[in-house]
């Protein structure tokens, strides 16, 4: 049996994940999907303090408390700043990080380092009332549909379970200065269709921290993978079990 913690990205919240849990446990493994601070049923907790830092606690304090080993840490976008930076802190409890279409960040870099584009979703923000809170991103006709979700009734699931997202959680750096962190093995799992205009995937290197050959799996569909193609994902992940 395998433990797996999967983190949702930015807007989402863990119910993003619901149909991939069912299919990992039904394998035998032991999945947790929790929502982060702020988002999802945790909507309540939002404030402009939730930051990056904030995740990375919630991550942190759940595989510590619930006493996790060997975790497969899959990070969904946003999350992959998350990951980074929860697996710096302990990562004698991660046995594998999953960059799920995610960001992949350098010791330093906050999200708008990794993807420049998030800085115009602050700055859109900045002009409102609330200059900490940023909005989901509009739903656009399909190939992009609500991050890459096109089916109406699968965007009309996911609008239930978004919510606004705290700016601090894009601009916040991540640390990455514990050498321990660079043994542990990657996947990448990259969601090739629907990608939007503007946005620059970084290519994954031929070399991986821990010098293992990288790994880079591809999904024929929208960002929101988990939710498109839960059972592909749900086939990839078990590869690393």
């Amino acid at each position: 049996m395998s433990t797996y913690l999967l983190v949702h990205g930015a807007w989402h919240g863990g119910r993003c994940w619901d149909r991939v849990v069912p299919l990992l446990t039904a394998a035998g493994h032991r999945v947790a999907a929790p929502s982060l601070t702020g988002l999802g049923d945790r909507a309540h907790l939002l404030g402009p303090e939730v930051g990056l830092d904030t995740h990375t606690d919630d991550v942190v304090r759940l595989i510590t408390e619930e006493g996790l080993t060997d975790v497969i840490l899959v990070g969904h976008s946003y999350a992959g700043l998350v990951i980074s930076a929860a697996a710096n802190r302990i990562p004698e409890r991660i046995a594998h990080l999953v960059y799920l279409d995610a960001m992949v960040p350098e010791d330093g870099e906050s999200a708008v380092d990794v993807h420049p584009v998030t800085q115009a979703l602050i700055d859109a923000a900045a002009g409102s009332g609330e200059p900490w809170r940023i909005p989901p991103m509009p739903e656009m006709p399909p190939p992009l549909g609500l991050f890459g979700v096109t089916d109406p009734a699968d965007a009309a699931w996911l609008r239930t379970m978004l919510s606004d997202q705290p700016a601090l959680c894009l601009r916040q750096p991540v640390r990455l200065d514990n050498p321990a962190v660079r043994a542990i093995p990657r996947t990448h799992i990259h969601c090739v269709a629907g990608v939007p205009e503007g946005v620059e995937r970084r290519p994954v290197p031929t070399i991986q921290p821990d010098g293992s050959p990288s790994q880079v799996w591809e999904l024929d569909t929208g960002h929101d993978c988990m939710i498109t193609m839960p059972a592909e994902l749900t086939g990839l992940l078990l590869k690393l079990a």
